[in-house]
């Protein structure tokens, strides 16, 4: 018998409080939400995958109610009694039989590759092709709240030495009040730190186009998805009409997304979130076509727990064009810790583990607490 073949394939909801309240453009959170995947091997081997949405539905159409019932209903029957490794034509499998569903396929495959690490004694950047860098700088978000709110926390973080770069909410007010209270945000912090925004979608081009200039000349480095995610032509009109780049999230979910908004000169950078994109394998390939396209590589968030985040440091530290930093401050969020050893922040980076498989232990006993019943 191969002893790396799918005994089982399971998946908890999990709810974890957070440090303090968590604002997007179009809702909040107090706790995040994530769905825990175990995939078991006959010989005992169990790797870990998550499944995270910023929110809820509104950002990616699942929630975590309904990747549970697509892995129980109709992904795990998919996968019992097939060899864990056989990662490529398990992927294939769940595409044919089910359609879209990326954060939980995303969930189901990081599961699959933290088993099969650990069955042949390898972390799971190794699996993806191996090292291009260690460590990533961590840019801390901020949320869409207040400007003394945001200029007290982001100068607390900057004193203590733990971020250098922070990214701010945008699109849930009017934008002529959403623009002001960036601009007095970047005035603060002024010559002191990196100062990035997230639009999450919300604006038309009209409104971009009258607005952006001014966060430019405010000195905001970065704008992310500042149209929604079918309005190619817009982000390309915008990117030409700016200095700053731009950054496509929403807009970049698979390859084919990554090859229309390179013909289309509508982005700067890649936001690469294994969440969205259904797993590393998809991932890989969007990276592929930044990389064939000169465009850098940014690793975004979903707000996930450690193991969503370390799943995500995996892929970025696996991949060379991941060259714009990255997001990955999830469980700094987080008010549980749910690993027996935390995440290796520090200097403003988060550390790859280098153990098997993703390299981190759960504490069975908290998730068993804060596990949904």
């Amino acid at each position: 018998m191969n002893t790396a073949r799918i005994e089982s394939v399971t998946a908890d909801i999990v709810d974890i409080p957070l440090r303090r309240l968590h604002k997007f453009s179009v809702t909040q959170i107090d706790h995040q939400s994530v769905v825990l995947v175990r995939v078991r091997t006959v010989d005992g081997a169990v790797g870990i995958g998550e499944g995270v949405v910023p929110g809820g539905p509104w950002w990616g159409g699942e929630s975590v109610e309904t990747m549970k019932v697509v892995i129980d209903r109709y992904l795990a029957p998919l996968l019992v009694g097939r060899d864990v490794a056989e990662v490529p034509a398990l992927r294939a499998t769940m595409d044919r039989l089910v359609a879209e569903n990326r954060f939980a396929k995303a969930a189901v495959e990081v599961a699959l590759f933290d088993a099969w690490g650990r069955t042949v004694g390898l972390p799971v950047y190794a699996l993806l092709g191996g090292l291009a860098q260690d460590r990533v700088p961590v840019t801390w978000a901020l949320g869409a709240a207040r400007p003394d709110e945001i200029i007290e926390e982001a100068t607390g973080k900057l004193d203590a030495g733990k971020h250098a770069s922070f990214k701010l909410k945008m699109g849930s007010q009017d934008p002529e009040a959403d623009v002001e209270r960036i601009e007095k945000v970047a005035s603060a912090l002024a010559s002191r730190a990196s100062l990035r925004v997230d639009i999450n979608a919300a604006w038309d081009e009209l409104t971009a186009t009258r607005y952006l200039p001014r966060l430019q000349a405010a000195g905001v480095e970065l704008i992310e998805q500042p149209l929604p995610a079918w309005d190619i032509d817009g982000a390309a009109r915008l990117a030409q009409l700016l200095e700053i780049p731009i950054m496509a999230d929403e807009s970049l979910r698979s390859e084919q997304d990554a090859l229309r908004i390179v013909k289309a000169n509508a982005a700067d950078i890649f936001s690469l979130k294994v969440t969205k994109s259904g797993g590393f394998t998809v991932t890989q390939r969007i990276a592929a076509v930044a990389t064939a396209a000169g465009i850098p590589c940014h690793g975004g968030t979903a707000i996930e727990s450690p193991i969503g985040t370390v799943a995500g440091l995996h892929l970025c530290c696996a991949t060379p064009s991941v060259t714009f930093g990255s997001e990955l401050f999830g469980p700094l969020l987080m008010a549980e810790e749910l690993l027996v050893e935390p995440l290796d922040y520090r200097d403003g980076h988060l550390h790859v583990p280098h153990g098997p498989g993703l390299g981190v232990t759960l504490d069975e006993e908290k998730v068993r607490r804060l596990t949904r019943g």
